[in-house]
C-alpha cells in the first residue's frame, strides 16, 4: 500500500493553516493514486486531549475530507516504538545521553555545526563513565547517526540535503520521542507521501536518515508553505476568526481557495482544478 497522511496534534482547534495542510496532504494523494490516511500524534500525554481530537476529526469531515481506514493513535503504539529502538541498539546504533537541555545549548559546538545541534558530549563515554552518570540521572536514548548530513526528495523543493543530528530516541523520563515515533509510523501504515508544513523541512533529513537505519522505505516529502497573521506571526486562534468555531466551512474554503487561486469550494472540485506540485511556495498571509 501507498499512502499519504495528515497526523495532527490533538492538543487545540485545526486552524485555517492545519485546514489547509490537510486539504494539500488529501489532494496530493489522491491525485497521485494513494490512500489518505489520519493519524493522531498524541505523544504529549499533557497536552492532548480526547476532547480535541474529536473536534479536530469532525472539522475534516466538515471540510468534506475523506480518509481510508481507522484513525490511528500514537498513544496506543508504544510497542512498535521499543522494538524499533530495540533493533536500533542492537545494531550499535544507540548511546546514551545524560545531558540537560541547558547543558547542551551551552555546550562548544564544531564548526559549522547548525546552532541548537547536539554538540556529541556523551556520544564517546566509557562505560564507567556511563556508569556513575547513571547514578545522577536517567538516561535519553540517541541515535548514532553515521552521517552528518542526508538528501531527501520533495516535490515542490526538488533534492534538498540538510545537516542531521544524533536525535533523541527516547526522553530520559521513558517516553518515545517524535522522531522515532513518526518515523515506524509512516513505515508500519506504509506511508510514502509526506505533507506537511516547511517549518518541518529541517527535520526531514534526520528522520530519513532513521527510516533508512530501520530498513523502511524513505518517503518523498512535500513541504508546503506556513500560513502567516498579518504580523507575520504563525498563525493562532489570537489571530481572531481562524477556526471552524468562528468560520463557516464555506468562508473557510473560500479563504483557503483564494490562497490556492482557486474556485474550488470543495475537495472533489480541487482535486480536479488544481495541480498540487504547482502550488506557490511563499507564506499564506491570512487577513480573514
Amino acid at each position: 500500500m501507498s499512502a499519504g497522511r495528515f497526523a495532527p496534534s490533538p492538543s487545540g482547534d485545526l486552524h485555517l493553516g492545519n485546514l489547509r495542510t490537510a486539504i494539500l496532504a488529501w489532494l496530493f494523494a489522491r491525485a497521485s493514486g494513494r490512500d489518505f490516511l489520519v493519524r493522531v500524534e498524541d505523544l504529549d500525554r499533557q497536552r492532548s486531549r480526547p476532547r480535541f481530537e474529536a473536534q479536530q476529526l469532525r472539522d475534516l469531515a466538515t471540510m468534506g475530507l475523506t480518509w481510508d481506514g481507522p484513525v490511528v493513535r500514537q498513544s496506543e503504539r508504544d510497542h512498535l516504538y521499543a522494538a524499533a529502538l530495540e533493533r536500533l541498539t542492537a545494531a550499535g546504533r544507540t548511546f546514551e545521553c545524560f545531558c540537560t537541555r541547558r547543558e547542551i545549548a551551552e555546550a562548544v559546538r564544531a564548526p559549522h555545526a547548525p546552532p541548537g545541534s547536539y554538540p556529541g558530549t556523551c556520544r564517546d563515554l566509557t562505560e564507567a563513565e556511563r556508569a556513575a552518570r547513571r547514578t545522577e540521572r536517567t538516561p535519553a536514548i540517541r541515535l548514532r547517526a553515521p552521517a552528518r548530513e542526508w538528501t531527501i526528495r520533495d516535490l515542490l523543493r526538488g533534492e534538498v540535503t540538510g545537516p542531521v543530528d544524533d536525535v533523541v530516541l527516547r526522553r530520559g523520563d521513558g517516553a518515545h520521542a517524535y522522531h522515532l515515533a513518526v518515523v515506524v509510523d509512516d513505515g508500519d501504515q506504509g506511508v510514502d507521501q509526506i505533507v506537511r508544513g516547511d517549518d518541518l523541512l529541517d527535520s526531514a533529513p534526520a528522520q530519513a536518515q532513521l527510516a533508512h537505519l530501520l530498513g523502511l522505505p524513505e518517503p518523498t516529502y512535500a513541504h508546503v508553505p506556513l500560513a502567516l497573521s498579518p504580523e507575520g506571526r504563525r498563525l493562532a486562534k489570537r489571530d481572531g476568526a481562524v477556526t471552524l468555531r468562528d468560520l463557516s466551512p464555506e468562508r473557510a474554503w473560500e479563504l483557503i481557495g483564494a490562497s490556492l487561486g482557486v474556485r474550488a469550494r470543495s475537495p472533489a472540485a480541487l482535486l480536479d482544478e488544481l495541480d498540487p506540485t504547482g502550488i506557490s511556495l511563499e507564506p499564506w498571509v491570512v487577513h480573514g
